[in-house]
């Protein structure tokens, strides 16, 4: 189809940037959701489309990487810390965790909230979590202890919400070392 194309990873429909290609899925906004384009990436590209809002201002306000790639959209997921932990360990700085806890652990959270977001911004994210929540959510407002999840099908990152900030942390590690001791 002459209007549309892919380049760079980015979905391009007559001029516009609609999407970006994340492995063997094509992610578009809902904004460009039609038959054309839908044609074109299922029967012609063989690809599983994922329409989702933002995407468009999401790919034209970002700020391109050091190589000149721009970032892709990123899922995210919020934890909770499960009503039944020990409440010391609720609403504490990184650091005092560590002390008197140890890291934190997955087996004591809660996901919240699972889904798409127009940033992966982690203070944007930290104040869309206090001011608006996003439909699905079902958490209290973001606050210390909590912990971010930034995904998609390539790599996952997950950040602390600490006293000042955010403090990246292996929740990934532990998941897949309790996957493994589970099947031994």
């Amino acid at each position: 189809m002459k209007g549309i194309s892919i380049k760079n990873d980015r979905i391009m429909f007559y001029g516009n940037t609609a999407g970006y290609v994340e492995g063997e899925k094509a992610v578009v906004d809902t904004i460009f959701q039609c038959k054309e384009i839908r044609d074109y990436l299922l029967k012609e590209r063989k690809m599983e489309v994922e329409w989702t809002n933002g995407v468009y201002d999401k790919l034209a306000n970002s700020r391109p990487n050091i190589d000149g790639s721009i970032p892709v959209l990123k899922s995210c997921r919020i934890y909770q810390l499960k009503p039944d932990v020990n409440v010391l360990m609720k609403f504490i700085g990184y650091d005092e965790l560590i002390k008197n806890f140890g890291e934190p652990k997955l087996e004591n959270y809660n996901v919240v909230y699972d889904g798409h977001l127009e940033t992966n911004d982690l203070e944007s994210i930290y104040e869309k979590f206090n001011v608006c929540h996003p439909d699905g959510y079902s958490g209290h407002s973001l606050s210390i202890s909590d912990v971010i999840e930034l995904y998609s099908s390539k790599d996952s990152t997950f950040h602390y919400v600490d006293s000042f900030g955010f403090k990246e942390i292996d929740f990934k590690e532990q998941e897949q070392q309790n996957r493994q001791s589970m099947k031994l």
